[in-house]
């Protein structure tokens, strides 16, 4: 299942690993560079936001929707190598995040009906294929050195291909499943109402607001950076390393999550890569090798408690609403993602560079701490983790 996941995920940042050499293709602006990333986001949120709608995750088998879906995300992200134009690109990009939001929503699912001990680690894990699957592009950019960009996009369209071979004929729904719905958009209200489900949300949210932008612009970061310094590695490897090193956290999180609880968990791991986003501009300029550690430790951090927040999901709502309410918990993270995406080249230009850009993530952890902790005082989150809370 988590090979699966890490083939059909590379495709997310198949162009934003490749920007250089797009831009220079098609003579893009940096914005035009910035929303080739963003109309994943995009694309993810609306592909997300109508399965919930419809209440798709809890209604079809899992498997049949995530191998049509890894069928769809690997033929759009093949597009890109039509070179069509920049409107073309855009739309083979969004539906390529449409794609995805019928993978790894229901691959959490799907992941969940296998485990009720454990539970937190072994969606660490999913989540860890998703973070090594999002930094495949640019190692396959750091291997291919002066190759040409294609063979990064067809490399992550044969990963999705082999995630459709995965999902349709070596998964299947584990013992733990959960009642299928109905079709009732009412339903989604439902999960918003819901005081614990809100809470964890809100965390899940501070939480996004600053992975997905630090994803997307580390490599930019980087490159400025090395201009400014020496660098342990190039611009690309550093990148891979800042964002795979996350599989590491992914586990962390989740053996740690099973067992000293699911918000602790979460508010530690926030503070510590709020902590790296408020100082990983003190090594510009500075040591290579300090500049790589504090960005291995952020991208351990950033995503290793991402899981969490979708176990306690599972834990928390109406065995019916399950894949409603990861798929909109999830949809909402996303769409924050865009916002935030979207800002960081304009915080740079307003402060004359990137070396303090990513300050402006530190609020999203410092919030998506202060809701778990909040959560953790309810009496409903002793349905966590088996009463860890």
């Amino acid at each position: 299942m988590c090979a699966g996941v890490i083939g059909a995920m590379a495709c997310w940042f198949s162009t934003t690993a490749i920007g250089p050499d797009l831009a220079r293709v098609w003579q893009l602006s940096p914005a035009q560079a910035g929303w080739l990333t963003n109309a994943v986001q995009i694309g993810f949120v609306l592909g997300a936001l109508a399965s919930s709608a419809v209440n798709l995750p809890d209604i079809l088998p899992m498997t049949r929707l995530i191998t049509a879906s890894a069928l769809l995300a690997a033929a759009a992200n093949a597009a890109v190598l039509l070179q069509p134009d920049f409107g073309g690109l855009l739309l083979a990009r969004l539906v390529t995040g449409v794609a995805l939001a019928g993978v790894y929503p229901p691959a959490l699912k799907l992941m969940a009906t296998w485990f009720v001990t454990g539970r937190g680690l072994a969606m660490g894990l999913l989540v860890g294929a998703l973070t090594l699957g999002s930094a495949m592009p640019h190692l396959l950019r750091a291997l291919g050195g002066e190759l040409d960009w294609r063979i990064v996009v067809a490399g992550t369209s044969i990963g999705a291909l082999s995630s459709a071979a995965i999902f349709g004929r070596a998964v299947a729904e584990g013992p733990h499943g959960f009642a299928r719905a109905t079709f009732d958009p009412r339903q989604t209200l439902r999960v918003l109402g819901d005081p614990p489900l809100r809470l964890a949300t809100v965390g899940y949210l501070g939480h996004m607001w600053e992975l997905y932008a630090m994803w997307a612009w580390f490599l930019t970061f980087a490159l400025a950076a090395g201009q400014a310094g020496s660098l342990p590695v190039n611009a690309s490897v550093l990148t891979f390393l800042a964002i795979a090193s996350g599989v590491f956290g992914c586990a962390l999180g989740g053996w740690l999550s099973d067992r000293i609880g699911r918000c602790w968990t979460t508010t530690g791991m926030m503070a510590v890569s709020g902590i790296c986003a408020a100082l990983i501009g003190l090594s510009w300029g500075g040591p290579g090798w300090l500049l790589a550690l504090i960005a291995v430790v952020w991208g351990i951090s950033i995503i290793g408690d991402s899981a969490q927040f979708s176990a306690a999901v599972t834990e928390l709502s109406d065995r019916h609403l399950v894949g409603t309410a990861l798929t909109l918990q999830l949809a909402l993270g996303f769409a924050l993602t865009v916002l935030a995406i979207w800002m960081m080249p304009h915080v740079a230009t307003m402060l004359g560079g990137w070396r303090w850009a990513f300050l402006a993530l530190v609020p999203g952890p410092a919030v998506g701490a202060w809701a778990m902790l909040r959560l953790r005082g309810l009496p409903q989150a002793a349905g966590l983790a088996g009463g860890r809370r």
